[in-house]
This record gives structure tokens, C-alpha cells and sequence, in this order.
């Protein structure tokens, strides 16, 4: 059937059915264009490993090891409390630490540091570490990853941005303990 303006019900059925698959196209598109320009989005733009403050030197007495966050540098708004990153310092003597990532090697659970022991315990799958970061037993197969550190003017400062992986720069794993007897 034709109307007295000339288009047809199928003609306009076409077109609206272009304009609602036009429509999902653009909102499913959003996503994925925001996902691929978000590196320039960020603050910084793409060189996200920035040094960030631990906090004074006070607050890691030395032999001792601490629970300390920073913010991800990686972070957006709705990004809340997860953007708080935990990582573990060891303060050796003076101006020594070792900082570690929170995250067990094998499949990264979060560690507990247990100074009784002096280790540091996985709950997940029983992977232990020795306080200076290296596997003491159980399933990883390497010792936590740990943050490049600097101290400035009396604050530590690590390279965060990225998780410290087996693949990234920054990161150095801690070197395995071999037992006498293997």
C-alpha cells in the first residue's frame, strides 16, 4: 500500500529498523572507542609508571616489615577503593628496603606477613616466602615480585602503575632459595 506522500510500510520499516541497528551499532562501539583511546585519556598520558610516596621513612622501623598503600596511578573515577593498592616494605637498615607486591607469585592471592614465623603465608594454595621475599614452599615456582624504591628527601617512593610481573621492567623477582638437600 501505498501513502498519498508516496512511501511504502515496508519502506519505512526498513529505515527504522536501519535507525535501531544504527543505534546498538553506536552504543556497542562506545566501549570499545573508549577502550582503545584510553591510554590518552589517562592523566599522564601513556607513561603510567610514575614514583609514588609510601610515606615517611618513620613508618618502616628498621628489621621490621609493614603494610603500606599507595593510589594506582591507573585509576578512574568509579574506581573507588579498589585504586588503594597494598604492598608489603621490609625495612632492612638505613636506607635498605624491599617492597613487595602483595600478591602471591603462583596465582596471586593476597600474602599475610607472619613475623613470628618470618614468613610470609598464601592462603589460597599454601605458598610460603621467606621475609626477604623468596619461596620458602609450596606451589609457586618463584619468590614475590618486588618494586624498584628510591628514598627522597625521607620518603620512600616505588615505580608503580603496572603489577609487577615476570614481563615487566621495573619489577625484579626475588631470587629462589635453593634447599641443601636438592
Amino acid at each position: 500500500m501505498n501513502s498519498p506522500n508516496g512511501s511504502t510500510r515496508r519502506g519505512m520499516l526498513v529505515k527504522l529498523g536501519l535507525l535501531v541497528n544504527g543505534a546498538a551499532g553506536v552504543i556497542l562501539a562506545v566501549p570499545i572507542v573508549r577502550y582503545l583511546l584510553s591510554p590518552l585519556n589517562r592523566e599522564g598520558g601513556t607513561g603510567t609508571e610514575r614514583w609514588l610516596s609510601l610515606g615517611s621513612l618513620d613508618q618502616f622501623p628498621a628489621g621490621q616489615t609493614r603494610l603500606a598503600t599507595y593510589r594506582n596511578p591507573i585509576v578512574y573515577p568509579a574506581d573507588g577503593e579498589t585504586a588503594n593498592i597494598p604492598c608489603w616494605v621490609r625495612r632492612i637498615d638505613g636506607e635498605k628496603f624491599q617492597v613487595f607486591a602483595v600478591n602471591c607469585a603462583h596465582l596471586g592471592c593476597p600474602v599475610r606477613w607472619f613475623p613470628q614465623s618470618g614468613l610470609f603465608m598464601c592462603p589460597c594454595h599454601g605458598g610460603a616466602y621467606y621475609e626477604d621475599g623468596s619461596r620458602a614452599s609450596g606451589p609457586p615456582e618463584r619468590g614475590l615480585f618486588e618494586y624498584s624504591y628510591k628514598v627522597e628527601q625521607g620518603t620512600l617512593l616505588i615505580k608503580a602503575g603496572k603489577m609487577p610481573t615476570t614481563g615487566s621492567p621495573n619489577a625484579r623477582l626475588v631470587s629462589i632459595k635453593k634447599s641443601p638437600c636438592a
